[in-house]
């Protein structure tokens, strides 16, 4: 027993002599990193907010920034220490180290440089790998091989479509689901928006149009309908990747998840076939350029092939990011334009003039129709869909900005060093918008720093689907207020709530694989 004892004293000295070990080591690899970044001032936490633990854990301070911090902070990080470029060090699992930037001299910089001075941390986006690798996922000549293949299919000929498919979209919605209604309520506005973006890239990026009957059946062979699959999947991207499939099967939820995903690659395949069979011409849309650099019996495009997994990867991913942008952007459009009544009869009346005569918009107006665009800009400027797009520093190097006093500084940036580009402090940046905090659709009338404005990132990297996105848009916004009011809808349970508590609650949102909002109900009434 002496002996025994003495065993599992020895044992647990040296398990503490290990943590301790380990906790020095730690403390000098954390003294490191400060010194590498030259003590440049900001956040200093024990676990990384980007990490897996980082999104369990909730927000505590000197622990956890939180996942959603980086959308709620806003500009207020920079401006609390005067520099639009702050750091955030960690100690745990092992040290790291990142910067945050919102300076737009700073983003240029790192968005159009060269021989990848500043690529993607691919390894911060393996969720979106899942169905095959894909344009996003991807750097270098594999991404300029992507986009060679996809570049084409988002051209002039093509945005005519998408207008013409969400005119198209908007009028079966009126037609069918909202006939006879002189007010329609939604609980949640991306219950109506998720489905319109859908449709529109189903059939303007893929060929599939959907009418919203139809979308309330499940086809045969199917258990869920295409809607409900790609929803459920972008829900959970990476619940696969954290549970084993096996244990896909113990909850309702799991299960749900595990059907979803496999009903969309069938849906996907599906959709492959179905155009590989069609004698109909597609060649102006995204899905034919696909199939074109899928085609094995293509021997002119040998240097932008696409395998099997890439064709999957691919359409999932525009699918995805081409519908869920558009889609929750909408949503904060409506709910902005239900808060400031004002600035929806502003636009009402901008698209009377530009169509005295009530007829339906087609795309050679929407060059007119600016401040359907501006409503969706300023929207985008609020509530951008990615509140920091992720880069890595690939050699030492350093950036020069001016600080709150105008005072010139030099951050020190060590290779591998972690970059964010800050679109949230930089779209609420004051030195780039006045008042950031408002809702100001005219600002984007006149002239306004396009620099300072990146939902869909900028440079080389810049979304190839952006105009895709503005079109869409512009036609939704522009048709749905020609016809009707939005406001926000009424709840007896928030019947004593302020202006101000009734805009924080509807306008509350969370960052999943984009920005999102919370819950926002609205009421559509028919215009007289």
């Amino acid at each position: 027993m002496i002996v025994t004892g003495l065993s599992l004293e020895t044992l647990a000295i040296l398990v503490g002599l290990v943590c301790v070990l380990r906790a020095f080591q730690l403390c000098l690899d954390f003294r490191r990193l400060l010194a590498s970044i030259h003590h440049l001032p900001g956040y200093r936490t024990i676990i990384s907010a980007s990490s897996m633990l980082g999104r369990l854990f909730p927000p505590i301070p000197l622990l956890n920034l939180g996942h959603d911090h980086f959308w709620l902070s806003k500009h207020a990080p920079f401006a609390e220490r005067g520099l639009d470029i702050i750091s955030i060090a960690t100690c745990w699992p092992k040290a790291t180290g990142s910067l945050l930037i919102a300076d737009i001299n700073v983003i240029k910089d790192i968005v159009w440089s060269r021989g990848g001075r500043f690529p993607k941390p691919l390894e911060l986006y393996t969720a979106l790998a899942f169905f095959g690798k894909n344009i996003i996922v991807s750097e270098g000549s594999e991404w300029k091989r992507y986009r060679k293949i996809v570049a084409p299919a988002f051209s002039e000929r093509n945005n005519r479509l998408v207008w013409d498919a969400t005119t198209q979209i908007m009028l079966d919605l009126f037609d069918t689901m909202w006939a006879g209604q002189q007010e329609v309520v939604v609980d949640h506005s991306v219950d109506l928006t998720l489905p319109i973006a859908l449709f529109v890239i189903g059939a303007a990026g893929f060929g599939r149009p959907i009418s919203w009957k139809e979308d309330a059946v499940v086809p045969l062979g199917h258990q869920l309908t295409f809607k409900d699959a790609i929803h459920t999947v972008s829900q959970n991207l990476t619940l696969p990747l954290l549970v084993p499939r096996w244990v896909m099967g113990l909850t309702k939820h799991f299960r749900r998840t595990r059907l979803a995903f496999d009903e969309l690659h069938r849906y996907l395949t599906e959709m492959i076939h179905e155009r590989q069979g069609s004698q109909q011409e597609h060649n102006h849309d995204l899905l034919s350029s696909l199939l074109s650099a899928n085609d094995s019996n293509d021997s002119l495009k040998d240097d932008v092939k696409l395998s099997d997994s890439e064709l999957i990867g691919n359409i999932f991913i525009f699918l995805v990011a081409g519908h869920e942008t558009t889609a929750h952007t909408l949503s904060f459009s409506f709910g902005l334009l239900a808060l400031h009544p004002d600035k929806q009869e502003e636009m009402y009346q901008h698209i009377k003039r530009v169509l005295p005569d009530g007829r339906i918009p087609t795309y050679d107006d929407m060059s007119s129709l600016t401040y359907s665009s501006a409503v969706f800009n300023e929207t985008m400027r609020m509530f951008p869909p990615a509140s920091v797009v992720p880069k890595l520093s690939a050699e030492d190097t350093t950036f020069t900005l001016t600080d709150a006093n105008g005072t010139m500084k030099t951050v020190v940036v060590p290779k591998g060093m972690e970059l964010g580009l800050h679109i949230t402090g930089l779209h609420y940046n004051p030195k780039y918008w006045e008042d950031p905090f408002v809702f100001k659709p005219e600002r984007f009338l006149g002239d306004w720093s396009r620099d300072a404005f990146l939902p869909f990132s900028a440079g080389s990297r810049g979304c190839v689907g952006r105009k895709f996105s503005e079109t869409e848009a512009a036609a939704v916004l522009t048709i749905l207020i020609s016809r009707y009011t939005i406001s926000i809808k009424d709840e007896p349970e928030f019947a004593g709530e302020t202006y101000e508590q009734r805009k924080a609650r509807v306008l509350d949102a969370r960052s999943k694989i984009t920005l999102s909002p919370t819950r926002l109900p609205l009421v559509f009434r028919r215009r007289t």
